[in-house]
């Protein structure tokens, strides 16, 4: 008696293992992120933090409720986002809990709706000017239109344009991890060019600077690279 084993093809067995360490390495980065900038925030007071020179909180620690509303609830939506994208992206969770899979998509939309909608009554309060407010309010409302899409897709059936728009998506909420990731990439460049002569809080400044569009443009172009190449086969199939 002999048996047949099927064997997966090397080519689609190294994609399928490349697709689960690129999730694997957005999982962990974003739960990183959750962890050591989104919790202090919620055990300790701003002013607690703008002791410690934590974060943002110096900036927000004294600003008028509304805004520390909007501050607080961009906060923990921005970080339930970032916790909900990885298993949004995980094949097998679609593929054997599809249930799971759409139950922390709705929480997905509800974070950005939150998350987005927050962002936008604090970017005419950020702490890198005009720039800022150009660059983190192109953010939120590419957030916001890009996760409606996606949800108006899969509402109304369209399971691939669905994954589309919700790539662009996960890319923007991604900005919650590269943000931090080039503001240190840059901070650090500063210090190894111009050594001890370099003022740390002048260097943050510098690369805080360029943050709101680092931070998120060049996501996009990933993610509009990796539709595209998506929809190359179902453009030869139809």
């Amino acid at each position: 008696m002999t048996t047949t084993r099927l064997v997966r093809p090397a080519p689609v067995a190294r994609r399928a293992r490349g697709a689960r360490a690129v999730v694997a390495t957005l999982t962990l980065t974003s739960l990183a992120v959750v962890a050591f900038a989104v919790l202090p925030y919620l055990t300790a007071s701003l002013p607690a933090l703008a002791r410690d020179d934590v974060g943002l909180a110096a900036a927000y620690a004294g600003a008028p409720g509304f805004v520390l509303g909007a501050f607080y609830a961009h906060v923990v939506a921005g970080g339930v986002a970032l916790v909900c994208a990885p298993l949004q992206l995980w094949a097998g969770l679609r593929r054997r809990r599809p249930g799971v899979h759409r139950w922390t998509g709705r929480v997905y939309v509800a974070a950005v709706a939150v998350g987005g909608a927050a962002g936008l009554v604090l970017v005419p309060v950020n702490q890198a000017g005009l720039v800022g407010t150009l660059g983190f309010g192109a953010l939120a409302v590419l957030w916001l239109w890009t996760t409606w899409r996606g949800y108006r897709a899969v509402r109304g059936g369209d399971v691939a344009t669905h994954q589309d728009w919700m790539t662009r998506s996960f890319a923007l909420t991604y900005a919650g991890v590269t943000l931090r990731l080039w503001t240190t990439v840059l901070v650090v460049a500063q210090a190894l060019a111009l050594g001890d002569t370099v003022d740390p809080d002048v260097a943050f400044d510098r690369a805080y600077a360029l943050a709101p569009f680092l931070s998120w443009v060049p996501n996009l172009v990933v993610a509009e690279l990796l539709v595209r190449r998506r929809a190359a086969p179902r453009r030869l199939d139809g």
